[in-house]
This record gives structure tokens, sequence and C-alpha cells, in this order.
């Protein structure tokens, strides 16, 4: 799976620290990440608006003029899937955490151990409302996370839905299969449509995934998807 998760903190070397120990949980968890880090809840807001993109929050409360629970009070407008955890040294907010659906309290300084259950937490509540394709085949159907699917491939009448652990053959058009997935499927040739998330180099004639498979890519085509990468990423 991959998360993208934001940490909003005036303290550098906290964010530094989380950071470190964020990274880790992926690790350990086979999960992939994108964390971004902001000095303040107005430095947030300015970048990132409503918070559409980001999966999991982890706020400091006491900030400059906006605090963390303001913040997560404006999010949670827009915005009742992201996951907000809240990390302080102050335990006074507490109860101001439940009008904002905050997951988790952690206090400072923040455990390994601890923010490993609570990200491990994010992640199962956000596996229940991600959206998944409708794979069936051999008179069974299976709901596939499309987090989980490196690459979709055409074959003739059919399309091969590919995932690390097993490989869907599905009597179905390509366009049609296509046209159910997100904007981090990229169709970069006519037969192939990849998931942005599992690239990890872009030669001028394929992409090489993190599970080594190299697919090939329309002439002309590698910047584009370096663009697009950057755009979501």
């Amino acid at each position: 799976m991959h998360y993208k998760i934001s940490i909003v903190d005036d303290s550098s070397a906290d964010t530094q620290y989380v950071s470190v120990l964020a990274a880790r949980w992926a690790e350990s968890a086979g999960h992939t990440v994108n964390i971004c880090s902001f000095p303040s809840a107005e430095a947030f807001l300015f970048q990132c608006e409503e918070a559409q993109d980001f999966d999991i929050l982890l706020l400091d409360i006491e900030m400059g003029a906006m605090n963390g629970v303001d913040l997560a009070k404006k999010i949670r407008c827009g915005n009742d899937a992201v996951q907000i955890v809240f990390i302080t040294g102050y335990p006074d907010f507490i109860a101001e955490g439940y009008e904002v659906a905050a997951l988790h309290y952690l206090m400072k300084p923040v455990s390994y151990e601890k923010l490993h259950a609570v990200l491990d937490c994010a992640a199962a509540n956000l596996g229940k409302t991600e959206k998944r394709l409708c794979v069936t085949y051999d008179r069974s159907t299976d709901l596939v996370p499309l987090s989980q699917i490196l690459y979709v491939e055409a074959q003739k009448q059919y399309v091969l839905i590919h995932t690390p652990d097993k490989t869907y053959r599905m009597k179905r058009s390509f366009a049609e299969t296509v046209a159910e997935l997100d904007e981090f499927f990229f169709k970069c040739q006519r037969s192939f449509c990849v998931n942005l998330h599992h690239i990890t180099r872009i030669t001028h004639n394929s992409v090489l995934l993190g599970n080594g498979e190299e697919i090939p890519i329309s002439r002309g085509i590698a910047e584009e998807i370096g663009r697009e990468i950057i755009r979501l990423f």
C-alpha cells in the first residue's frame, strides 16, 4: 500500500524525528510512503487547502496563530476520510479531538512502538474505504485494491491485472477496465496502463517497477510520465 503522510509541527527537530519513525513503520509494514512536512498550520493550508491528497496527518497542537486542533477542524469541513493523529506535549486538548474524529493522541516524545500501532490502525481504517476493482475470473470474483495493482495489460479480448502476488485474467476490454482506475494510473502504451506509485525508474522506452518488472512505453512519452509523477507526488 502507498500512503501520503503530512507532518505539521513548528519544531524542525520533532518533525525530523517523527519522519524517521514514519518511514521506519512503512518499511517494516511493507508500505511505501510520501512524507511531507510543514512548519505551521498556515503553511499547510497555503499549499494543500483541504488536504484531499493526504491519507494521514500527524499534527502538533501548540503552534503559532493557528493550532493543530483548529487546523483539524478546518480540514474536517472538506475531508472525512483523512486519518488525523495529534502529537503534543500537552494533554489539555484531548476532549477537542472528539470534534474532529481524531484517531489518537500521542504524547511527546513519541515512542516508535506507539506510533507504529497508531499508523497500523490508520492504515486499516483507510483500507476499509479504498477503491477496489471488481475482477471476475475462473467463475470467481475478487475485489482488488487499486493500490495493489502494478499494471494492467491488454491481451486480445482479455485484460491481465498484475499484482505483486497474482495475475488475474479477465474477459473484458482494456478500455473499460482502465476507465475504472484512478488518476494514479497512466496509459503508457497501447496495451499497458501502469500504476505510477510503483515506478522506480523511467528510461526512453520503458519504466521499471519496484518488483523488477520492466514495462514498455510509447515513444516520446517518458517526460510526460515524469511530469505526472511530480504533479501527483
